[in-house]
């Protein structure tokens, strides 16, 4: 399975992109859909950022008021950092979790759309890294004409997103958005072409056949651990080899 990281800044293009990629079939999983999940009404998370940034980011039917949460954490770095603490460890287990079961379906090639993947150093979780790019005059106009926002909140929010330049060294593949839709869409689908093309035409498989677990004098890790961690990883096969035993208690 060929796994695909989609990112870029706010109003690069990147959700256009993944909504076209979604419509040709493709099994794409939204970072936004994720965090909207892990704050569901019940939630550890959303439970979390009560505590820490009070009732004043949650609405009177008791679910999260996201406006007013981004009006608490853009322009201030230790409150976006205590969300990120809150939200990114949740999302990540989520995301993970939809990969495996992407896996178990044999889908041979799927999307994360991810607009901190840089930022939070998750790359290499991933085979290949798409990059969607636009002028940053363009972004702040999207923004201000497009969603209504300020241009300071709009300036707030671009900052608190690492650069776009250097994103660009670290992809792999960059779409440039500064144009139409249009043509942004034609790349797109330009791209998906050449990705669905890199699909490998026999089946692979993922394996570790060298693993320890509490049977060997050099290892505590509990055989029930190994094996969770070993699916969280993506793994077809394992093989356990500890030292002169053959079960474990």
């Amino acid at each position: 399975m060929i796994r695909v990281a989609l990112t870029g800044n706010v109003a690069s293009g990147k959700s256009a992109v993944a909504a076209r990629w979604a419509e040709a079939g493709i099994p794409v999983v939204s970072a936004d859909q994720l965090a909207r999940d892990a704050v569901a009404t019940g939630t550890p998370a959303l439970q979390r950022i009560r505590e820490r940034f009070g009732d004043g980011v949650m609405s009177s039917d008791g679910t999260l008021d996201r406006t007013a949460l981004r009006a608490r954490v853009f322009g201030d770095d230790a409150a976006r950092k205590a969300l990120e603490e809150i939200l990114h460890p949740d999302i990540w287990a989520r995301r993970d979790r939809w990969m495996h079961a992407r896996r178990a379906e044999g889908a041979p090639l799927v999307v994360a759309e991810i607009p901190l993947l840089f930022e939070t150093g998750r790359e290499a979780d991933f085979d290949l890294v798409v990059l969607v790019d636009a002028p940053e005059a363009v972004r702040i106009a999207r923004l201000v004409e497009g969603r209504g926002l300020a241009e300071e909140e709009a300036l707030r929010i671009m900052a608190s997103q690492g650069d776009a330049l250097e994103k660009r060294r670290r992809a792999h593949l960059v779409l440039e958005n500064g144009g139409s839709m249009e043509t942004l869409l034609g790349a797109a689908d330009r791209l998906l072409d050449r990705l669905r093309e890199a699909v490998p035409a026999v089946p692979t498989m993922a394996v570790d056949l060298h693993l320890h677990t509490a049977g060997s004098w050099d290892c505590l890790s509990d055989p029930l651990a190994v094996l969770e961690r070993a699916l969280d990883r993506g793994l077809d096969r394992i093989a356990i080899t500890d030292h002169n035993r053959i079960g474990v208690a």
